[in-house]
């Protein structure tokens, strides 16, 4: 099973000085932060994913790349650009979600494949519209007539798209997109699309589905779906679905969930193999907006607030060197809670405390945890969020790559 990691850009820092929190003054971003795959023994991902709307914008505005960014994609190429292993593969698509309001994809055939072929993509996936609407057993006289003419623009573009590609004659791996809103329709799209000539198939529009749905859909595809034709799973992220998700073929998936929930999510940040751990939040005095809102008014005390913050740091840095109790970190960081978030209905001062006492960061093999300790599980600024998020993108991968295809 292979994994691909979104591109959103987010690198970090390897000068940011976790003691005084500062980056250093020579820092050229560009040039000195590293991606998840320049840091990270084993590899995080198999393959990055890069979306033509992130690039280049779409009808809602520009995209995440600078124009001095976007210029350098184009002309290095994404291999060079993201500065990739030679065993990790590229994957090219529009960014469906990115125009989902309008009645037609902003882009041209010649547009994209021009995208995917500047950019030195293995892969590129055909222009797509994506479905909002799911009826499991709705027929196609009662469906909804939107639906029906997105899945009809999704079903020509990936014609037009596959024809240009053979016409050019490029090394570009076509992949086409799948849309449906019912088993049978999304069944009807991958029997079409091999028809055209596709091997390799993204079904897209699923995010909102729950796994039955995803599953009833991958048992009516595999009635249609030919030996050779491999699935791949826009924007899915089941870890307890993905090896019934392979029997019927699904091999490879994107999704930025385990990268995402290092600062997204309310309680599991941290992930193991085998379990989920809530970061510790020390928030910045200095870059917390209601803290600072609450010092301001004269409700805490700044020098209360920093003296806090300082000690919770160090005592949790002495816990990671073994010369703290867990019984005097949880007592001032309840202090500090109490401080920075008096409002807040429940208290995660518990969960800190199951976090502390299994130390996960101690026997994660990961290079982020081993040079970095307990600084990973610290909710704190982005240098630490964007490494925690890291390390979960590579206990993620080490949990796909034991999923196997089944032989036959």
């Amino acid at each position: 099973m292979k994994f691909y990691f979104p591109d959103s850009q987010d690198q970090v820092s390897p000068t940011f000085n976790f003691i005084t929190e500062e980056h250093s003054p020579y820092r050229v971003r560009q040039r000195d932060d590293k991606y998840a795959h320049e840091i990270l023994e084993p590899l995080p991902y198999d393959g990055l994913l890069v979306s033509k709307a992130i690039v280049d914008g779409s009808v809602k505005g520009a995209g995440k790349y600078s124009m001095p960014q976007r210029e350098r994609l184009y002309r290095l190429g994404v291999a060079r650009y993201f500065r990739l292993p030679e065993n990790i593969l590229t994957l090219g698509d529009c960014g469906a979600f990115n125009y989902v309001d309008e009645e037609l994809p902003p882009y041209t055939i010649n547009e994209v494949l021009d995208f995917y072929e500047r950019c030195g993509f293995n892969a590129g996936i055909s222009i797509d519209h994506v479905i909002f609407g799911y009826d499991a057993k709705g027929s196609d006289a009662d469906v909804n007539p939107a639906w029906k003419k997105r899945r009809e623009i999704s079903l020509r573009y990936a014609e037009d798209f596959y024809e240009a590609v053979v016409r050019r004659g490029n090394k570009i791996e076509p992949v086409g997109a799948a849309q449906g809103w019912s088993p049978a329709s999304y069944a009807d799209s991958v029997r079409r699309l091999q028809d055209i000539g596709y091997k390799r198939i993204a079904l897209g529009g699923m995010v909102p589905l729950k796994t039955p749905d995803i599953l009833a859909c991958l048992k009516e595809i595999e009635q249609v779906r030919r030996p050779e034709t491999e699935l791949h799973l826009l924007g899915i992220t089941r870890v307890a679905s993905m090896e019934e998700f392979a029997v019927y073929g699904v091999t490879s998936f994107d999704s930025t969930s385990p990268f995402r929930q290092s600062f997204m999510d309310d309680r599991n940040n941290y992930h193991t193999e085998s379990a989920s751990y809530t970061a510790i939040r020390v928030p910045q005095v200095d870059g917390n907006p209601a803290l600072k809102r609450r010092i301001l008014a004269g409700t805490v005390s700044q020098a209360k607030a920093k003296s806090a913050e300082r000690e919770c740091m160090k005592r949790l840095r002495a816990y990671d060197a073994g010369a703290e109790t867990v019984d005097r970190v949880i007592e001032i960081l309840e202090e500090y809670e109490q401080l920075a978030e008096p409002e807040k209905k429940k208290s995660k001062i518990s969960d800190y405390k199951v976090t502390l006492e299994a130390k996960p960061w101690k026997s994660c093999k990961c290079t982020i945890c081993s040079t970095h300790g307990i600084e990973i599980v610290i909710f704190r600024g982005s240098e630490r969020n964007k490494r925690r998020g890291f390390h979960n993108l590579s206990v993620f991968a080490t949990k796909m790559h034991r999923i196997k295809r089944p032989l036959g």
